[in-house]
């Protein structure tokens, strides 16, 4: 522990791309049982005592996982370098740890607001606890990755509207590689190209994204990604549409063909008996 005058110490979790504590740079090792009881905290900063033991132990009656949440905290309190605070009936992260996750989140924020934080395109760019296949790790993950894809694409609009033709590239082109059959940043792709005036990057972008989707998944794009383009394809599809056949036309002064003759009609029989 710190003593007077000395600074506290540096402690950081991260969340994304695989569990790690860091004291003062550095790790710290953690048993896996304890790691989750770390990382649910952290996620769930204001969750009760009873929330928590129940996403840990959902298989357990509430007694005994409240039991077993108890001792879980017993240990980790243990280690001079216990990231937790306990207040009331809640356990959070100290004031002092700073949380990957909360960065991500901070960062989208501003997004959101029109900024352009330093670094954004590469902010979350690894999937919350890889490996880890609890039911709340799943739901925290699917929501960090929208999230993510979310501000990439207005990121990248922002710097399309702002002309920084490059910077929205990287980061549509991040969000593309982040989840291949999202049209969206396939899109906004498209638009980019078009802005710089690159009509065969446009054009061949759109049909990248069009053969991947017939492929996967059997769909077309969307109008609104085709509307894109109709303006730079108008003319091809001009060019290549086969014309008309001409009408086919009557030769009224042409002589009507012959009519093939007729075989002659046998003469009627004399009845017998005349002569």
């Amino acid at each position: 522990m710190p003593t007077a005058g000395e600074p506290a110490p540096r402690v950081s979790l991260h969340l994304l791309g695989g569990f790690q504590l860091l004291h003062d740079d550095t790790p710290v090792v953690v048993p896996r049982g304890l790691q989750r009881v770390i990382a649910l905290i952290g996620l769930r900063p204001a969750a009760t005592r009873s929330h928590l033991a129940g996403l840990l132990w959902p298989e357990t009656p509430e007694e005994r996982a409240l039991s077993s949440l108890r001792t879980a905290l017993w240990r980790l309190r243990q280690d001079p370098c216990c990231p937790l605070r306990t207040d009331g009936d809640t356990v959070r992260l100290g004031p002092t740890v700073r949380l990957d996750v909360d960065d991500l989140v901070e960062t989208a924020a501003l997004v959101r607001e029109g900024a352009v934080p330093r670094g954004a395109a590469g902010a979350g760019r690894h999937d919350l606890l890889p490996g880890w296949y609890d039911d709340w790790v799943l739901l925290e993950r699917e929501r960090l990755r929208q999230l993510r894809l979310h501000m990439l694409e207005e990121l990248a609009g922002n710097h399309l509207t702002a002309g920084r033709h490059g910077e929205a590239l990287e980061a549509a082109l991040e969000a593309m590689a982040a989840e291949p059959l999202r049209e969206t940043p396939h899109r906004l792709v498209v638009r980019i190209h078009l802005a710089e005036g690159n009509a065969f990057e446009a054009v061949h972008s759109f049909y990248v994204y069009r053969d991947l989707l017939l492929r996967e998944l059997r769909l077309e794009p969307s109008p609104a990604m085709t509307a894109l383009l109709d303006d730079t394809l108008a003319p091809i599809r001009r060019a290549t549409r086969p014309d008309p056949p001409p009408p086919r036309r009557t030769d009224r002064t042409a002589k009507p063909a012959p009519r093939a003759p007729t075989s002659p009609s046998p003469p009627p029989s004399k009845p017998r008996g005349t002569r």
